[in-house]
């Protein structure tokens, strides 16, 4: 039961980190926090994780729900955010020429206001698609085993993203000193290492949901 538990956490740990990246953010935080004081930015970065958790505990609980209602299968699921999770990826480790990370109204927008930790910090930084998809597919997951009693199993994975969003706090406070040591080349080949493993994070996924697909009679008939 304990290694269940601690296999849940640390699973969850090592599937949302890649994809939250808190070190993508330390890359733009300076420039959005830049008409902020040095404790303003502070409780703006904590207040933004404690969004993140929010939002992923949030789509955690409510996965299932939301799968009935929409019909959708888990290997639909995991097909769809394989595929999601390795678009990132694939951003990470190949990106575009002049890419930024907010759009030009957005950065506009950011730069006129004073509190920016539930949007664009919490989402879509930390907390977007690719990783909302993650913690679906794992309450779904939690169903369909027998490891561990239901509760705990949710237990464990809301642990799980509460020690994500405490490494990426930990992480962006960090960030000027982090953005000094390390340099733009320094994070964007951190960066690029994590979209290659976000990619082969995001394949294994989509290689889970079609052998799920494949071996669901009401899918793939059984042949007599």
């Amino acid at each position: 039961m304990l290694l269940a538990i601690l296999t849940t956490v640390f699973g969850t740990l090592m599937a949302l980190l890649p994809i939250c990246n808190p070190l993508i953010t330390v890359g733009v935080l300076p420039g959005l926090t830049a008409h902020l004081s040095e404790e303003e930015r502070d409780r703006q970065v904590k207040r933004a994780c404690y969004f993140m958790a929010g939002i992923l505990t949030t789509f955690l609980l409510a996965g299932a729900l939301i799968m009935d209602f929409f019909s959708i299968s888990i290997p639909g699921l995991r097909i769809a955010g394989g595929m999601i999770v390795s678009f990132i990826g694939f951003r990470m480790l190949f990106p575009q020429e002049n890419q930024s990370a907010l759009t030009n109204a957005a950065e506009v927008e950011v730069h006129s206001k004073n509190d920016i930790s539930f949007t664009p910090l919490a989402m879509p930084f930390l907390s977007g698609p690719g990783s909302i998809a993650v913690v679906i597919s794992m309450s779904s997951g939690l169903h369909a085993q027998n490891d561990m009693p239901l509760l705990l199993g949710y237990a464990s994975v809301v642990a799980g993203i509460a020690l994500t969003a405490w490494i990426s706090w930990l992480t962006l406070r960090a960030s000027t000193p982090l953005y000094r040591i390390l340099g733009e080349n320094g994070i964007n080949a951190v960066v690029r290492i994590m979209g290659f493993f976000l990619i082969c994070i995001g394949v294994q996924f989509f290689i889970n949901g079609v052998s799920n697909l494949l071996h669901d009679p009401a899918f793939m008939p059984q042949r007599r």
